[in-house]
């Protein structure tokens, strides 16, 4: 605590120069203000706080899918999270080609989980998704439950999860192939399916520089045909994804490029077709693409 120093104490007398009364003085204004300035620092942390994202991508892949019809999209979020570790939100994107479902082709993520500490430097997150399509086809929102164990190693965090949908309508196989999906007319009306995912991300600054090195690679595993609305979470099956790239922070911006690809053959998806493909130029929405991105966090 800064404190005035009266002109007397008890038992003696002195007088200061008033230059020095005035030096004092800016040195206690000074010192006042840069404690005030270290205890808003070292506040603690309010118990609720409120995040979020926008960004411009090139292309929205979902697991190295297209959902854009291999054009741009809008996409934004916030998370509100409380200092128990417990945290909800939500995440928008626009759709198009595949990843059209009806309505304003709008997907609306709805997300609720709980984040722990559990050593030094690593936390497990547990948490739930429900993929929702507002104005959509009714049968295509699902509900897929998560966990994310995410550390750091050296100048690298690392993140590795997984998630398990349960049998739902949405992942269900309704048609056997793209031909029998144009019909409108389900193979397999009702059907239910579960559907499996893991991977692991990495990321790691470069010292001195505003770059982040950036890496992905995920499998999933679930529907080999098409759902209600003649889409699917997992096209062909199986298969695994994977992104490599860089971000480069510009002010309160971050300017992303990646590489992203999949293993999904034109050959092992033909049987989808012409669902699994660009409308545009009728080119696979799985195949390899360099992704650009302009993202602002709050």
């Amino acid at each position: 605590m800064v404190s005035l120093i009266s002109g007397s104490v008890p038992g003696r007398s002195f007088h200061m120069n008033p230059r020095l009364a005035a030096s004092a003085l800016v040195a206690t204004i000074c010192a006042f203000a840069a404690s005030a300035a270290y205890a808003q620092e070292t506040a603690p942390p309010q118990p609720v706080t409120v995040s979020g994202t926008a960004a411009l991508v090139s292309d929205y892949r979902f697991r190295g899918v297209s959902q854009s019809n291999g054009g741009m999209a809008v996409q934004a979020g916030i998370t509100v999270s409380h200092e128990s570790g417990a945290y909800a939100g939500f995440w928008a994107s626009n759709l198009a080609g595949w990843g059209t479902f009806g309505g304003p082709n709008l997907e609306l993520d709805l997300i609720a989980g709980y984040k722990m500490p559990i050593t030094e430097g690593a936390a497990l997150d547990v948490g739930l998704t429900w993929y929702t399509y507002p104005g959509g086809a009714s049968k295509t929102a699902f509900v897929e439950p998560y966990v994310k164990l995410s550390g750091t190693v050296g100048p690298a965090s690392l993140t590795a999860g997984v998630a398990y949908a349960p049998k739902q309508q949405a992942l269900g196989q309704w048609f056997n192939t793209g031909a029998s999906a144009q019909t409108g007319t389900p193979d397999n009306p009702g059907a239910r399916k579960d559907n499996f995912t893991i991977w692991t991300d990495a990321a790691a600054g470069i010292p001195s520089t505003p770059i982040t090195l950036k890496g992905h690679v995920g499998y999933s595993k679930g529907n080999a045909g098409l759902g209600p609305n003649g889409t699917s979470v997992t096209p062909t099956g199986e298969y695994l994804d994977w992104l490599l790239g860089a971000d480069v922070a510009v002010g309160k911006l971050i300017l992303g490029v990646a590489y992203v690809d999949t293993d999904i053959s034109d050959r092992e998806a033909l049987y989808l077709q012409p669902n699994f493909s660009s409308t545009k130029d009728g080119k696979t929405i799985a195949g390899s693409k360099v992704v650009v991105s302009i993202t602002a966090a709050f």
